[in-house]
Parts: C-alpha cells; structure tokens; sequence
C-alpha cells in the first residue's frame, strides 16, 4: 500500500491492508530497530489515528471492539507498530478521562484534520521530571523520562512532571516545543521500533491551560479506565503476535514432510504436530473470548461515564486481569513452542522468527504478571476488587 492506494471505509479491512504491507519488511526492520517513519506515515494516511475521535470533533467515533481489532490485525505482524498505534489511542481516551471537552475539543479537532500521531512521555514511575511553577498560569518541565513508546516522530505529546508537593501533572503540547528532545537510545530485544527510550525536557514551558486538571488523572473511578485501557491493549498485542506466530508455523509445517520415525508421510497427519497445534488453537481461543468479553465490560462501563461507580469499575478490573493473565501466558508458550513444530530450519536468522516471542517477553514486562495473579486471587478469596493505579 501507498499514498495513493486508495483505502476501504472498513476499519478493519484498513488495519488489515497495513498489516499485509508491513509484513513485508516486518523480519528486517525488526533487526534494523530504530524509527519507522515510513510505516507511521502510512497509518498517518489510513484515517486510523481518528477511529477513537468522537464524531463531533470529525473523528470517527468508533466502539472499543473495533478499536481493539486494529490494533490486534496490526500485532499480528509488526508489534512494534501496533504498540505505538494503540499507545496514540490510549493517549486520545487519557485526555477524554483527565480533562473536559472544552479543553480537549482543539487538540481532536487538529489531530483529526491533520492525521496528528500523539507519543508517550507520560511513564509515572519514572519522577525525574520535575514541574516548577515559575507564573501564575505557567510551569516548567525539566529532566529525563525513560519508557517513552512512539514519542519519535510524533506530532503531538503527553508529557508528566512532578510539582514540588509530589503531586503528578500531566500536560498535552506539540512535541516540536522548544526544549523537548530525544536520546534515540532505545535497543532492547523485543518492540525494536517502538522508539520506547529516554525523552529529555530542558526548560520546556508548559501553560496551565495544557495540564490536565478536571477531573485529573484517576481522581474518579471513571477517570480511572485509563490504565485498564492501557491493559486491554496488551493484551490485544500479545494475542495478536501469538496469532502471528500461530498462522506462521501453519504455513511452514503445511509443507512438510512428518520426522523419520512419523507413521504419516506428511507433517500435518502426525499425532504429535496436531497435538501442539490443537494447544495452541485451545490457547488462542481461550484469550479471544476473555478479550472479547472483557472489551464488552471496558464499553459498558465507558458508556456510564461519570456515574461509574467503583464496584462497576472493579469488575472491568477483573476482567482484564484475567485476559491479561491469559495473554500473557499463551502468547509466550506459542511463541516459544512454534519451534517445536516447525523444527530447526525455523531457527534461521533471516527468518527472523524469534521476533515473535522476543517482542512479547519484552511487553510482557512492562508489569509484573505475578501482581495480576494476586489481584485476581484477593478478589476470589475476599471479594476485594483491584485498587486503581496506572498498572491496575
């Protein structure tokens, strides 16, 4: 696909174009890392960075299950693009839940019109960034962030600091503002082309009517979708690479002939191939209906909207926690274990094919898994729903 292709108004049949153009080159930039400016400006071109625009700010107003699916069909071949895809949606629903429309009416408007890519500054664990009042109606941001997924080459960045009371302000600006700079010096195993490194703000100006104040980050239980959000697209890009990884080996062991010792003359007529895929196919299947259902409660409960109440938020909660749990789980013993079936000529280095499982061990991490397990089982054994955080 290129600028001039000319795309279906169907979501998906777009997400789907992306992929299919993507995973041409998917096995080599992935070696490559660095930034993917040309395959950003294609999702720049395909209209999908408005999907979660509300329509009266010429967006397109989309559900969260077709969101989701986006981000999901892009996973599939390149996570690393999905990644910073998804972030630009979690980051258009962060300012809907920490601000209100009067605020944030100009930011969808412009990002709409003019196809804005938003990046990540945000990452609350890291408080380098401090956030010093120097007038009446005006801060300023200084210091470094680490973790800063699709920030290269975005137009538009939210950003966090620290004020002197410890309290953490989150701000909306253009990302070319005076001050504002990146290390490049992301280069990790997995999600290579996330640009996921350090952002540096020398002196950068942020206005106070760029902080997002009312209601302010999870202040409400509404407020506080926000990370839940940020978890369902994990998620969608662990189940998505798994499918990836899962379609892949299909097409490899289709052509093969079964081991020596095999009774059957062909690899797909083998009890021990069919074994594992049956696994895998169970796995998959499993994380689809956790996922699905656990989107339908996220849309629920974003359609309440400032009348949710803690308890309602507490269930999309759990149920997140439990897709997450599933995903995680099945996206790293697929990826994994593709190999076992598709033996040692997958292993090949311009295949690529570790990518699958390096790019989900990698996001993987981004919380521990074991603090999921233990949300979920409180809440079995004391009916105690998770506390909101930027993780839960």
């Amino acid at each position: 696909m290129n600028a001039s292709t000319p795309l279906s108004r169907d979501p998906l049949q777009i997400a789907q174009q992306l992929a299919d153009e993507f995973a041409k080159t998917a096995a080599t930039r992935d070696k490559q890392g660095g930034n993917p400016k040309h395959e950003r400006d294609l999702i720049r071109q395909s209209g999908l960075l408005s999907l979660s625009i509300p329509r009266e700010y010429g967006g397109q107003d989309a559900g969260w299950q077709q969101i989701f699916k986006t981000i999901q069909t892009i996973a599939r071949v390149d996570s690393s693009l999905a990644h910073v895809y998804g972030f630009h949606h979690l980051l258009i629903a962060t300012v809907q839940l920490f601000a209100q429309p009067e605020q944030y009416g100009a930011w969808f408007k412009q990002t709409a019109a003019k196809n804005l890519f938003w990046g990540n500054t945000l990452n609350p664990l890291d408080r380098r960034t401090t956030a010093v009042k120097t007038a009446p109606e005006e801060y300023v941001f200084q210091g470094d962030k680490s973790f800063c997924s699709g920030s290269i080459d975005s137009d538009i960045l939210l950003c966090s600091g620290y004020n002197d009371a410890g309290k953490l302000l989150i701000g909306v600006i253009p990302t070319a503002r005076e001050g504002v700079s990146f290390l490049g010096d992301w280069n990790n195993m997995g999600q290579r082309q996330t640009d996921s490194g350090t952002s540096h703000f020398e002196q950068v100006k942020i206005h106070e009517s760029e902080l997002l104040l009312n209601p302010g980050p999870l202040s409400t239980p509404y407020s506080s979708l926000r990370p839940l959000i940020a978890q369902l697209i994990f998620v969608h890009l662990f189940l998505g690479v798994a499918e990836g990884a899962y379609q892949t080996a299909i097409e490899t062991v289709q052509t093969q002939k079964a081991w020596s010792k095999s009774l059957a003359e062909n690899a797909v007529n083998d009890p021990y191939t069919q074994k594992h895929f049956a696994d895998f196919y169970v796995q998959l299947e499993s994380v689809r209906l956790l996922a699905h259902k656990a989107i339908d409660q996220l849309q629920a409960a974003w359609d309440v909207g400032e009348n949710l109440t803690a308890a309602q938020r507490g269930q999309v909660s759990v149920a997140i926690a439990t897709a997450k749990i599933a995903a995680t789980n099945a996206s790293l013993n697929i990826t994994q274990n593709i190999f076992q079936v598709m033996g040692a000529r997958a292993t090949t280095a311009k295949l690529n094919l570790d990518r699958f499982w390096r790019n989900v061990r990698t996001q993987t991490l981004h919380d521990p898994i074991d603090y999921k397990y233990q949300e979920i089982g409180e809440w079995v054994l004391t009916g105690k729903v998770p506390d909101p955080s930027f993780y839960s």
